[in-house]
């Protein structure tokens, strides 16, 4: 079976005449109308029935649909697979919280313009969990806080972004030292088991401050909900979307950086390419 000529069927579905769908697939009314004989040959059943200027799918044609869509799908993902010179096909990005509000919107936006053949499989997760599957071959790629250590040989990491570590304080205290704060008001702490958490950590031990923990998070956004309710101050990276916080001191030494991390031999070099470019280009 000529996968091409379910592909004319699905268009002339799609466009409602035989006319319409050789106009819209660069072909002449006469091939794909021999096109769906051909079919209607192979399967042995009339899948259109033909008016005066319409045509429309039979019952056997709308039960046989969704077939043949995937298989026209799966088909056009085999070719995409079997060309990694071509920036086409499904890619498969893993995304930190704070990425999928702040980065991916632009994202998408860049790369339909600068690679339409790419599709987007997004994925969210905390950085070590896409970490590990990026390690592991379940994504393309992954945007994330960079590894604590050293990343292995075969997985490159691109910077994207700097974000200072930043005091966040609930309304009306905007005026008061980190050390003062965390006085008056219990710490709403970023999880210092999560790769940024550790950053904020750091900064609270390597300038003598204990405050008392209300309660350990890793959604960034959640944490500053609470904070703004009045439960509590924070110390949070600088992500895109943050409003309202207090540079701290010596708040740029405890940046966290985002980096998209990809393997070094991708199956399609000129996809993976692409989302670089397209990454760079936004993150800037």
């Amino acid at each position: 079976m000529d996968v091409r000529f379910l592909d004319s069927l699905l268009s002339v579905v799609a466009e409602g005449s035989i006319i319409a769908a050789a106009r819209a697939q660069g072909l002449t009314p006469a091939a794909v109308s021999q096109r769906i004989q051909a079919l209607e040959r192979e399967l042995g059943v009339t899948l259109l029935d033909r008016r005066a200027n319409r045509a429309e799918p039979t019952r056997i044609a709308l039960d046989l649909l969704e077939d043949m869509r995937r298989i026209v799908l799966l088909s056009r993902q085999l070719k995409a697979r079997a060309a990694p010179g071509e920036a086409v096909g499904k890619l498969r990005l893993g995304a930190i919280s704070t990425m999928l509000t702040g980065l991916v919107p632009p994202l998408l936006k860049a790369l339909g313009s600068r690679a339409p053949g790419i599709t987007l499989e997004i994925e969210p997760g905390s950085s070590a969990q896409l970490f590990d599957a990026l390690l592991e071959g379940r994504l393309d790629a992954a945007l994330i806080v960079a590894p604590p250590g050293a990343a292995p040989e075969r997985v490159e990491l691109v910077p994207l972004r700097s974000e200072p570590l930043m005091l966040l304080v609930p309304p009306g205290a905007e005026d008061m030292p980190p050390d003062a704060c965390f006085r008056r008001f219990p710490l709403i702490a970023y999880d210092p088991a999560s790769w940024g958490g550790q950053i904020a950590a750091r900064y609270l031990a390597d300038h003598g401050l204990a405050p008392k923990v209300l309660c350990t998070l890793d959604g960034l956004e959640a944490i500053s909900a609470l904070v703004r309710s009045g439960a509590g101050a924070s110390l949070v990276p600088h992500w895109p979307g943050l409003e309202e916080a207090q540079p701290l001191p010596g708040g740029g030494l405890y940046a966290r950086r985002i980096v998209a991390a990809l393997p070094r031999a991708p199956e399609r070099p000129a996809c993976q390419h692409a989302l670089v470019d397209a990454l760079t280009g936004v993150a800037g």
